[in-house]
């Protein structure tokens, strides 16, 4: 995945707060990366509403 990528939300692994839930099915645009737990790397995604949040790779679904 790549910065400026399109992806949709497929499913949240373990974060639970009701603004992670609420991106469930949603789309956004990669903005960036981040260092997950030292040996992962998450996507910032960016949303219609400007909302950010970051994800697990295996929780995005690029879109083409």
């Amino acid at each position: 995945m790549e910065i400026g990528q399109k992806v949709k939300v497929c499913r949240i692994r373990d974060r639970v707060s009701k603004g992670f839930v609420d991106k469930l099915g949603k789309i956004g645009v990669i903005t960036g990366y981040k260092m997950t737990d030292g040996s992962g790397v998450g996507a910032v995604v960016e949303f219609e509403d400007s909302t950010v949040s970051w994800f697990f790779d295996d929780e995005l679904r690029l879109l083409s």
